[in-house]
């Protein structure tokens, strides 16, 4: 029998490309699929438990939808994700909201866990997490013009403050075959922007030991019709000479680079068992500069790891006023329990590392305000996003900004014209942070 089945995707792009799975899963045995739960048989809440906050905000969805299960507008909340695979004894003893859990390792089972719970069952799948199947159809819901492709699951790299390979699994590479199928199947549909997305890019093919490596696809999806294509998450120790030459010799790859360094001093770096040392970043982001001068470059920061003192700390800030790196996220320690990181001794007062993290983001947007300021005459190749009633004008992006996380552009023009069409835009000013402008005729 078909039900409604309502879909609610918290966290990460990644996460994302595993509701959409869900999703055409659902789609496929004759489901109605919605992103609605009030009215829905079931409501599949994919969680994101990666830090504190990620927590908080998926147990505020769980509680909020187990109110409109008391209210008679939703019957079965299945809970899927990082969440599930994380606490699935404190989701069964402290939320009796959720009627099933899917762990990460099972996304695939849906189908099966939807039906049991409509059957009066409790379905909890939790399979292989080094094993799941990553090449399933996805119904994609992001704008028509931009998509995200998932070149590898999980992650090897044991940082000492994250939990990640503990949820995901070890890091595993999809094929290119697979890849390239999807990505044109993408273009088909009308993708102009193709963002490649990995826990970490970088190592994609290593560990399949065949010869394939991320400048080598990235050669191979530059032959399909994408406008851009975007990168996210290269790990500074694995950017090879061979794919900066790709980056800076494809004119489909834009030159913004999310590369997470975490900090910038050696102590800490070895502390978080990152590979790199200040030198190295410093070298990499000059050989990024020389091979591309208009690199923008974004980064993850974090304050407050075990260990940060003020002198540390202040390397940080030295390190982000000398490099000038045009985005970050920049993000306070979270002692994740079943990390190396919380365990540590010498941890900072959660009080200091908040205002380290405000002292850090001050800093980076005056860096920002300054790259604002030099775009100031130029003209730039925006992609419109849209006509925003709010501000009166349309919007939409540059090269230097991704989805959600990064500036827009306000721009004015004489005529229509239709979200995930390329303009040139004369940038003439800044409001709140955004560049506004007009259409270049």
């Amino acid at each position: 029998m078909p039900y409604k089945v309502a879909f609610i995707s918290l966290g990460c792009a990644k996460n994302l490309v595993n509701t959409e799975q869900m999703m055409a899963l659902c789609r496929a045995a004759g489901h109605t699929v919605t992103g609605e739960p009030e009215g829905a048989d079931v409501a599949v809440l994919n969680t994101c438990g990666f830090i504190e906050s990620a927590k908080s905000e998926a147990i505020d969805n769980i509680l909020e939808l187990g109110q409109l299960k008391q209210a008679g507008k939703l019957k079965k909340l299945l809970v899927a994700g990082c969440l599930s695979q994380r606490y699935p004894d404190d989701i069964r003893t402290e939320l009796p909201e959720v009627d099933g859990m899917l762990g990460t390792g099972s996304y695939t089972d849906v189908v099966d866990a939807v039906e049991e719970l409509m059957a009066g069952e409790r379905p909890e799948r939790f399979g292989d997490i080094h094993r799941t199947y990553e090449d399933g159809e996805r119904w994609v819901t992001t704008p028509s013009y931009t998509a995200y492709l998932k070149i590898a699951e999980g992650c090897s790299n044991g940082c000492a403050f994250c939990v990640i390979p503990r949820l995901r699994g070890r890091y595993r590479s999809r094929s290119m075959e697979a890849l390239l199928a999807e990505a044109d199947k993408l273009a088909g549909s009308g993708v102009k922007e193709l963002i490649v997305i990995a826990q970490d890019i970088t190592r994609y093919g290593l560990d399949r030991k065949d010869g394939t490596t991320l400048a080598g696809l990235l050669n191979e999806l530059c032959k399909l019709p994408f406008h851009w294509i975007r990168l996210h998450y290269l790990y500074p120790e694995a950017v090879t000479d061979e794919l900066i030459e790709t980056i800076a010799s494809q004119p489909k790859i834009v030159h913004y680079l999310d590369i997470p360094i975490q900090h910038a001093n050696d102590a800490i770096l070895k502390a978080m068992r990152r590979r790199n040392t200040r030198a190295e970043i410093e070298a990499l982001f000059a050989k990024l500069r020389a091979a591309m001068p208009d690199v923008v470059l974004r980064t993850s920061l974090i304050c407050g790891l075990p260990g940060e003192g003020e002198a540390e700390f202040e390397e940080l800030c030295q390190f982000l006023r000398e490099q000038r790196i045009q985005r970050a996220g920049v993000f306070q320690f979270s002692p994740e329990e079943g990390t190396l990181a919380a365990a540590m001794e010498d941890q900072v007062d959660p009080e200091v590392a908040a205002r380290r993290v405000e002292l850090v983001v001050d800093l980076q947007s005056r860096i920002m305000d300054e790259y604002n300021e030099q775009r100031q005459g130029t003209v730039m190749e925006v992609l419109c996003e849209g006509f925003d009633s709010a501000e009166g004008c349309f919007v939409g992006r540059t090269y230097a900004d991704s989805v959600e996380i990064d500036g827009r552009v306000l721009f004015t023009a004489a005529g229509a014209i239709p979200p995930g069409e390329f303009v040139n835009v004369r940038i003439t000013g800044v409001s709140d942070g955004d560049l506004t402008g007009e259409i270049e005729e």
